[in-house]
């Protein structure tokens, strides 16, 4: 495959928890069994933020009224397309969490948010966005299949 698919992904925060989705539901998942954000693939008109409004609203219920862009990832895999990966935090919206299709939602105790079982890479920039850190990042990160090959961090 040739090019780069983008994505979004979003930790929306409040009283010191994300909110994380366990993806349980769907067949034939990738990240099946895995702990993420939410977030989807930015769709051919729109901006990133217009794309992460979207599938917060479709996956969530929730209407985000507040957020922040802090960083890009790119994805590498030797067994599928490129990814780049727009990050955000968001610490306000509107509405009630619905039930979603790709997994259940929990707020989890940002302390706890490393234990859960989650890609390796996300740890990376997980760990960026809980020490506290306020710059922008651009992370690189390689797959072999599961398996982290590579990191690479720029923070600006």
């Amino acid at each position: 495959k040739t090019g780069m698919t983008t994505t979004t992904l979003c930790y929306i925060e409040n009283d010191n928890k994300y909110l994380m989705l366990h993806r349980v539901k769907k067949k034939n998942d990738m990240n099946e069994g895995k702990w993420i954000g939410v977030g989807g693939h930015v769709e051919s008109q729109e901006t990133p933020e217009e794309c992460l409004v979207r599938e917060v609203k479709e996956e969530t219920g929730l209407t985000l009224t507040s957020y922040k862009f802090r960083g890009l990832v790119t994805f590498i895999n030797s067994e599928s397309e490129s990814e780049l990966m727009c990050v955000f935090t968001a610490d306000g919206y509107t509405g009630e969490l619905i039930e979603c299709n790709e997994g259940e939602l929990c707020w989890i105790d940002k302390a706890r948010v490393s234990e859960l079982p989650a890609w390796e890479g996300d740890r990376v920039f997980l760990d960026l966005l809980l020490s506290g850190e306020e710059r922008f990042f651009s992370a690189k990160l390689q797959y072999e299949g599961d398996r982290l090959v590579e990191t690479k961090i720029n923070l600006y």
